[in-house]
């Protein structure tokens, strides 16, 4: 099979979609791999690394799409790469459908096929394409959200760990999923006074071993969160609905609550935010201000360190891929459910149920 890795375009967006590494694992398997010119270069890696492993390096995007039948990335699709995509070819990437209806549209009046990083399921149900980007942005949220408490970055001027004499930030993590916990354990490293918020009582079970009691778990509710707001420093946003749009846990009017230039970090963007007042910001220009509180709504967190998320990824997709491109894409849909789940498009028509909910389409069955 001809598998293609165009360079990603999205503002600020440094990651790729495979290794050398994962270059050697393909050809070994007697596959084709075109990778567009310089598209490792964010990552630290070079275009001889990966002809090195017997990759074709190809001029540019129109080169990848033209050959290839299976295409990697890592981001959504931009409105030029929807243009190359054709009827019969396979993206797997992060798509992220509830949030943007009109990538939904050109996806399927392009005819490709479409299976989405975010929707694949292990056998015990779990996310294993989203997971270790869901570790990177949890990390993140809590940097980024200490960094923009600083004053001269639009915060309140509070050192999220506090020093002896003065009391720490007060950090509110809304979803206790590999984001929040992650989240919250770096929190929990810079000292803040923490506070998880989840339904699952499993969960926060769960939680509450695994922060040895360093942080507090609480169950999520309207008023649980609206009672801790006049409290918080830092409040991050990760509630995820697989496949769907995140439901907003903060609104406008609550924003009123909190203390002057607190900050909100909205890792649920992608799926259109957890917040009412969020939209989707860049690293170049990561924050905005409403109601006198800022908000960081960066929509590839990992992005910023493309070295880590490159590696990270690419470890969990690489299996999938070599399946794909061993058993060819049908099959393999037919072999694994897992896998299955991650079908969104195909034959011009939305296939997982939550997607179709959330964009109130009807789903047409696999």
């Amino acid at each position: 099979m001809k598998i293609g890795v165009p360079s990603e375009i999205k503002t600020d967006e440094y990651r790729v979609a495979i290794t050398p590494a994962g270059v050697r694992e393909l050809t070994t398997h007697g596959h084709e791999v075109l990778v567009q010119a310089g598209g490792g270069e964010g990552s630290a890696m070079s275009d001889e690394q990966f002809s090195a492993q017997g990759a074709r390096i190809v001029g540019d995007a129109e080169a990848v799409f033209g050959e290839a039948e299976l295409v990697l990335k890592v981001k959504e699709p931009q409105a030029e790469e929807v243009a190359l995509l054709r009827e019969g070819q396979t993206l797997f990437t992060y798509f992220h459908l509830a949030a943007v209806p009109e990538l939904a549209k050109g996806l399927m009046a392009s005819g490709a096929t479409c299976i989405a990083y975010e929707t694949v399921v292990d056998s015990d149900g779990h996310l294993p394409l989203l997971a270790p980007m869901s570790e990177v942005a949890g990390k993140i949220a809590t940097q980024a959200g200490a960094f923009m408490l600083e004053k001269p970055l639009g915060g309140r001027g509070i050192l999220l760990g506090g020093v002896p004499g003065v009391a720490a930030a007060t950090v509110l993590v809304i979803g206790g999923g590999v984001v929040g916990m992650n989240a919250a354990f770096i929190a929990i490293g810079m000292q803040a006074d923490v506070f998880v918020f989840d339904r699952s009582i499993d969960r926060l079970r769960d939680l509450d071993v695994a922060f040895a009691g360093r942080a507090s778990t609480v169950y999520s509710s309207t008023l649980a969160i609206e009672e801790m707001l006049p409290l918080a420093d830092l409040v991050i946003g990760a509630v995820l609905v697989q496949g769907g749009r995140a439901p907003h846990v903060v609104t406008r009017e609550q924003l009123k609550l909190m203390k002057s230039h607190a900050v909100l970090v909205d890792v649920s963007i992608d799926q259109g935010g957890c917040f009412e007042t969020s939209r989707p910001t860049t690293h170049s220009d990561p924050t905005f201000e409403v109601e006198g509180i800022t908000h960081y709504c960066v929509t590839n967190m990992p992005g910023a360190v493309p070295i880590t998320s490159t590696y990270a990824l690419t470890n969990a997709t690489l299996p999938y891929v070599l399946e794909l491109a061993d058993h060819g894409v049908q099959e393999s849909l037919e072999r694994s459910p897992g896998l299955r789940m991650g079908l969104n498009v195909q034959g011009g028509a939305i296939t997982h149920p939550a997607v179709a909910a959330a964009l109130d389409m009807g789903a047409s069955p696999v």
